[in-house]
């Protein structure tokens, strides 16, 4: 019996590494489309670069629109335009989200928002290791809307985490937050298929 728990235990291990090692592929080998425009750019807060990258996407013409989600209760859009790594060169709507606190809410407060809004496409951009997890919440809110996947690299997270043990405990967190999320999708489909 203690082998069987042994083999069982390294087989699922190695199983778990090989989903490590194609996650890590994956969210380092992000086709960027620089020329789709969509009717919202959707930044989530949390991650180096992020809206500066999505107010370099409004200003460009990508859309006509911004959506912040998971912004400080305390913080004004005057405020954000006085970081130094934002310029905002546009009269565009920018909306902020100060709901959400985590991914599972940045996906629910965002929905809400394009479907108040009607909208049939969004830009999400958030960090690489962020946007598989962020693909699976939103997907779980609406499953109509296209989605442009636009990741921000971070040069704190290094892209050979087998290199930095840091790095690795950084991905693997995120690999099992991927997973978690993605048990969450496959549960509640599972449920709403027996109603």
């Amino acid at each position: 019996m203690k082998k069987v728990c042994l083999v069982l235990g390294i087989a699922i291990l190695l199983l778990w590494f090989c989903g490590l090692m194609i996650f890590d592929y994956k969210i380092n080998h992000f086709v960027i489309d620089k020329e789709t425009k969509t009717d919202a750019v959707v930044v989530l807060t949390g991650g180096r670069n992020r809206l500066a990258e999505g107010v370099k996407l409004l200003n460009s013409g990508l859309s006509d629109r911004l959506f912040v989600s998971g912004v400080q209760k305390n913080i004004s859009l005057k405020e954000l335009e006085r970081r130094a790594d934002i310029t905002v060169k546009t009269d565009r709507e920018i909306t902020l989200d100060k709901v959400a606190s985590n991914t599972f809410e940045n996906a629910r407060e965002t929905n809400q928002w394009i479907e108040k809004q009607k909208l049939k496409s969004i830009r999400l951009v958030t960090s690489n290791y962020h946007l598989l997890r962020s693909l699976v919440e939103f997907r779980r809110w609406n499953k109509r809307v296209k989605i442009v996947l636009h990741p921000v690299y971070s040069e704190k997270v290094a892209t050979s985490w087998f290199k930095s043990l840091d790095s690795f405990c950084f991905i693997a967190r995120e690999y099992n937050k991927f997973l978690a999320a993605q048990l969450r999708a496959i549960m509640v489909h599972v449920e709403r298929k027996g109603d």
